[in-house]
């Protein structure tokens, strides 16, 4: 990538550390995540640095390593959050537990004008917080830029340096004018040039690819969802009939999903294969989420290696992995939370006979999508919502059974239809049915009955780092549960999940 200006993001171990990144790659200029353990080096074309946020403190004997000398490079640095706090503690200055943490929405006072980082920004502004620790006396050579109510320094700077502290988060969309501000440390501060675009990141993976493979074959995963449709076309792109698409049908599907698939993508050379029976019998008794992604991981490795026999230097597997996959399921980038483990990351076995190709692996969904649209998908299988790599067994909590299943299915595919009926389905991120293993009474036909209890779960999101319900019209949940309830066996009663991202994840395991 050495083509465009960068920006380095060290990742301390936000949660949210590839929004940075993300953000700043949509203003035009390339960004790459490097762990904060990295030691300094040089990059061609470097413009500045940003240190994110983390769960540490800065003064903790356990806090991540970092190499100091980050901090002496010629090029402006911007820390956030924790990346501020690191900046004051080695800086001079002095870092001490908050009276009253600020967790969320709050407010920054400007406290005077002429700095080029908060240019635009208004006098008040809001904001979003999560720190528990702050700036309690500015390091060496900075001054004041902003307040809030709970922190005494929410925004620092030493211009003579070109170095900038800000205890708020401006990647995230709650605070109103962070893009103001990121725009203002890479054009007004770090002189940055906008040339990173999808196109150019499209010829440069197609390069990549072509140059990795060699003459060899790539199976590639591809289950029909937008991930691996764009990861299919970019490999076609790059190699033609060298790639060998493989669907696989672990008896985890929606309903009518292996046959549609088989139809839409005619085109290209795929091979659907039925392994339910192989899936299910792995997954029998098996009822804690990480086995489930765990051995769903593996049984999809064994099934493509069998498959992959077939075609004489297959070494390679292509899949569609994007960043929230990996930096929910392993500390990839930096000291992060493992959140829980995508069967496509920390669930592939480690002795699989293939090397990996992932050209998505460090985008976003909408990343994608407009990633898509430069490959000419069409509208269908770029707005496709999200269905889960383990399928149903993600969202049929307890024992997976064919019974379940089949329940499950039903009960999904008629929230399915009324959100379409409803004209719903692109305005929302994920919308889907969840079969759990609580019983309650009900009565249907002056009978009692005792059985099993479906959610219905949708969601707003922009890249499934974080989402907000949907507020579902009355009458479309509604008609969701009177049909749930009186054509699918084995449910009697019909909830409506409110929870967001976080504290919750999109999927219920």
């Amino acid at each position: 990538m050495s083509a465009h200006d960068l920006v380095l993001v060290l990742d301390f171990g936000s949660q949210y550390t590839q929004l940075i990144a993300r953000r700043i790659r949509e203003q035009g200029v390339y960004c790459e995540i490097h762990p904060c353990t990295i030691a300094r080096r040089d990059f061609p074309r470097l413009r500045g640095v940003v240190l994110s946020g983390g769960p540490s403190s800065v003064y903790d004997a356990d806090a991540p390593r970092f190499d100091r000398s980050w901090l002496d490079i010629d090029v402006p640095v911007l820390g956030i959050c924790y990346g501020m706090q690191l900046m004051s503690h080695l800086g001079g200055g002095v870092v001490t537990q908050t009276h009253h943490r600020e967790y969320g929405p709050a407010e920054i006072q400007r406290l005077g004008a002429g700095d080029l980082l908060l240019e635009g920004v208004s006098p008040v502004s809001p904001v979003w917080m999560s720190h528990g620790d702050h700036v309690d006396a500015l390091p060496t050579g900075f001054h004041a830029l902003a307040s809030s109510n709970g922190c005494p320094y929410a925004a620092m700077a030493d211009p003579g340096r070109r170095r900038y502290g800000i205890q708020f988060h401006p990647e995230v969309t709650h605070t109103r004018e962070g893009v103001t501000l990121l725009r203002n440390f890479l054009f007004r501060i770090c002189e940055a040039h906008a040339d990173w675009s999808m196109g150019s990141f499209l010829a440069e993976q197609v390069a990549r690819i072509r140059a990795q493979v060699g003459d060899d074959e790539v199976i590639c995963a591809l289950s029909g969802g937008v991930d691996s449709s764009v990861t299919a076309a970019i490999l076609h792109e790059a190699i033609g009939p060298r790639l060998h698409c493989i669907f696989v049908d672990n008896g985890l599907l929606r309903k009518g999903e292996r046959a549609s698939v088989a139809a839409e993508f005619a085109e290209y050379d795929l091979t659907v294969v039925d392994a339910s029976d192989r899936f299910l019998d792995a997954l029998a008794g098996v009822t804690e989420p990480e086995r489930k992604r765990k051995i769903i991981g593996e049984q999809f490795i064994r099934v493509f290696e069998a498959e992959a026999r077939r075609f004489a230097g297959a070494r390679w597997l292509a899949q569609g992995t994007l960043y929230p996959d990996v930096i929910e399921s392993v500390s990839f980038k930096g000291p992060s939370a493992t959140i829980k483990s995508h069967h496509n990351v920390g669930g592939l076995p480690p002795d699989m006979d293939f090397k990996l190709i992932e050209p998505l692996r460090e985008l976003f969904k909408d990343e994608v999508r407009a990633l898509g649209a430069e490959l000419g998908l069409s509208e269908g299988r770029l707005w496709r919502q999200p269905f889960p790599g383990p399928g149903l067994a993600v969202r049929c909590l307890g024992e997976l059974t064919r019974a379940r299943l089949d329940t499950l299915r039903e009960a999904d595919a008629i929230v399915d239809e009324e959100i379409r009926a409803a004209g719903l389905y692109r305005s929302i991120w994920q919308s889907f049915a969840v079969l759990l293993p609580v019983r309650s009474v009900g009565v249907m036909g002056d009978a009692r009955t005792y059985e099993e209890a479906c959610a219905i779960r949708a969601v707003q999101s922009t890249d499934g780092m974080t989402a907000s319900v949907t507020e579902l019209p009355w009458a479309v949940l509604g008609r969701m549960a009177s049909r749930i309830i009186n054509a699918v066996r084995g449910i009697n009663r019909v909830v409506y999940d409110i929870s967001p991202k976080p504290p919750g994840t999109i999927e219920w395991e």
